[in-house]
């Protein structure tokens, strides 16, 4: 994706805007694009680096490993969130993100300033509490 990116000239530009600030919601391959290390990627991707998490692609494992899980969302009211995970990015480490839910002990959504970012897909439930969340404090708009 990034190598498409800086093919077509938008990788400059994306990051230049993100970085100024444009609220950003990250799922999956997204956060992978943000994230400051990645690792199993092609030996010359680089990434937007705005993010200070390291993933590794496919962490969870390949297509056939995706599952769900239910996991609790900090800033989210009620039930558990249930969450969408297909060849998701596993989070290895992180520096100056918020984590603000877990599965298994990794972090699978952190928010740092503008970026909001899920190692999952909430687009494929009906639950929108996650879009929610990001529009009223990440993009701080009330919703």
């Amino acid at each position: 994706m990034t190598m498409l990116m800086e093919r077509v000239g938008l990788l400059g530009p994306l990051r230049g805007a993100i970085d100024a600030g444009l609220p950003t919601l990250a799922t999956c391959a997204g956060m992978i694009v943000l994230a400051r290390e990645v690792s199993d990627g092609m030996r010359d991707q680089a990434g937007l680096g705005l993010l200070d998490i390291a993933v590794r692609r496919n962490g969870y494992g390949r297509q056939v490993d995706s599952f769900e899980a239910d996991i609790d969302v900090a800033g989210l009211e009620g039930k558990p969130f249930h969450a969408v995970f297909i060849r998701s990015p596993l989070v290895e480490s992180t520096g100056n993100v918020e984590v603000i839910a877990t599965h298994e002990g990794h972090p699978v959504a952190v928010r740092q300033s503008n970026i909001l970012a899920l190692c999952f897909h909430p687009e494929l439930t009906k639950d929108l509490r996650l879009h929610r969340l990001f529009l009223k404090t990440t993009a701080k708009v009330i919703s």
